[in-house]
Order: structure tokens, then sequence, then C-alpha cells
């Protein structure tokens, strides 16, 4: 272990949590043979649906220091969005969790931009990139090797201390720092994930159809819901978070103290009478810089119509 090295790490570990990140790990950059491998198997069996973008940059995906010429280190990062309080009308249309406050994609790249101005500022001429979802990156898979929790069943990242409901993001850099390791698997035998999917999209342990997923129809398709799914969606009508209620590591969330992730005022207290009734100005104003706005007005009403569809019948 070179001692220059881990110290240059853990300089970017305390920043890290200083900026708000509830973990900080580092991987070397290099190839993913055995992920390109899954990830090919994945999109061979048509199992990201109408996701198209999937199937872009193969060889970046798989491969970061094509995506970053000169990468040596990507140092993952983790944002708790777990909320101090949910939506109280039971009977309501549900939104995901992590679209309660400002899409995340513009707060963590914040973050991750204040981290490589200070790892510059610090250590010297380096050069990097941030990336949260927007480019062909395996985030799970880096934050895993970095040792940032295992991939569980539902095929999300699971901390033994903190559960699943968290953010990740990465910082790729031309340094070459002090690696981290991946930790062991905690599922064992428990399979709440897999039997508490309402649509079957956990194919097996570890494994997912994402176009079977309440999260890929309520978002990413934009054509009519399949009335063969009538009463399967369980009343969420933007993401899901089944798979993750119902995993016991989830017994450990925390709630977040990221103001960006603190919802608008009214969500929380919308009825479902008030779902039914929303307009595209009070769509506007409740997720102004919510990622819920990827849906659209029209997506969100047509969840909320397919909703009362299936409540009616």
């Amino acid at each position: 272990m070179n001692p220059g090295l881990t110290s240059q790490g853990s300089l970017i570990k305390a920043k890290a949590k200083e900026l708000g990140f509830l973990f900080c790990g580092i991987s070397k950059a290099e190839k993913l043979d055995r992920e390109a491998s899954d990830l090919e198997k994945f999109l061979n069996q048509n199992r990201h649906g109408e996701m198209a973008w999937l199937e872009n940059h193969f060889d970046l995906r798989i491969d970061p220091t094509k995506l970053f010429p000169g990468a040596k280190s990507i140092v993952s990062v983790a944002l708790n969005y777990y909320p101090e309080e949910v939506q109280k009308d039971n009977g309501a249309p549900r939104i995901s969790k992590y679209a309660y406050g400002k899409d995340y994609h513009f707060v963590i790249k914040d973050k991750l931009r204040q981290l490589l101005s200070y790892v510059q500022d610090e250590i010297g001429e380096v050069a990097g990139r941030a990336f949260v979802d927007s480019a062909p990156i395996m985030d799970k898979t880096w934050a895993k090797k970095s040792g940032l929790g295992w991939i569980g069943k539902h095929t999300n990242l699971i901390h033994p201390k903190e559960g699943s409901f968290f953010f990740l993001g990465e910082l790729v850099l031309d340094l070459k720092l002090d690696y981290d390791g991946p930790i062991k698997d905690y599922c064992g035998t428990c399979t709440k994930c897999i039997d508490a999917c309402p649509t079957d999209a956990l194919t097996a342990p570890y494994e997912i159809d994402g176009s079977k997923c309440i999260s890929y129809y309520t978002i990413e398709l934009k054509e009519d819901l399949p009335n063969e799914l009538a009463g399967q969606f369980q009343n969420w009508m933007f993401g899901c978070d089944i798979c993750q209620d119902v995993c016991p590591w989830n017994r450990f969330s925390k709630p977040h103290n990221e103001e960006w992730f603190e919802p608008h005022p009214q969500l929380l207290e919308m009825r479902q009478s008030n779902w039914n009734e929303i307009t595209q100005e009070l769509f506007n104003e409740l997720f102004r810089k919510s990622a819920v706005k990827r849906t659209k007005y029209s997506g969100l009403v047509r969840n909320i119509k397919f909703l009362n569809q299936t409540n009616q019948n």
C-alpha cells in the first residue's frame, strides 16, 4: 500500500463526507469482462424493452478507460434519499421516494463537481469527469467494486448499515489511488423482493427484466399501458419501491438531511381526489425540479387513469 496514495484517497473520502455523501469508495478503472457478458445477455433477451439507449456505446459502458481516456481511478459515492415522511393518503396514487424532491442528477452532479475542484486544488493537476446516470457507465458495478455495498437479489445496491435508498454517482480520475475492495453479499436465502414483485420483473435472484418493471411502465414506456397489467401496479403512478420496501436491510434506512430532497409542501398531502383532478399548472408547481417531469403531465395523467380503471374493475 502506498502511503501517498492512501492519504490522497483519505482526503477525497473526507471531502465527500463533508459534501454530504453517505459513502465513498475507490476502485481501479479497468475493463469489465464478466459484466460485459451479463449486459450482452440482458440486451439480447430484450430485457431493456424500449430503453434503446442501453444498447448504445456498449464498448464505453464496459470500459471506463475508453469513456474517459487516461482514467485510472473511479471514485464512487452514495447519497441518501430516504424521506422522513411519505405520502399521507394510503389510497392515493404513489410516487417513488427518490422523486419526492429535486432531481438527483443535478444535486449529485453539483456535489461531484465540488469534489473534483477540491481534488484539483489539494492534489494538483488532475483531470476528471463526473457521472450521474448521464453517460454509459455501470454505476452499481463500480459501487460494488468500491465496497459501497453488495448488489442484492432485486439488483439494487445494499449496504448492511444503511439499506438501499441511496443514489449513486462517479468521479472518474486520471489519478492513481489506493483501491477498496467489495464486501460480502448478505442476502442469504431471503427472497422477499422476488416474492413481492407484482409484475414478476425479478425473474431470478440477481436478475431483472427491466421491461416488466412498474418503474419502466410508468416512466419509460410512452405508449398505452397494457390492459393485461390492470390490477398489478399496487397504486404506483411514478416508479415503484416495492422490492426495496420489503427488503429487511431497509429497516436500517435513516432519513436523509439533504434539503434539496425535501418534497414540495403540498405533495405529501395530496389525496386521491386531488390526483384525479391534477392540472398542468399544479403538475408544474409540484414537480418543477423533480425527476417526475420525465414522464410529463400527459404521462402522469395516463398512469393515474390506468390506476382508476383498475380500481373500477
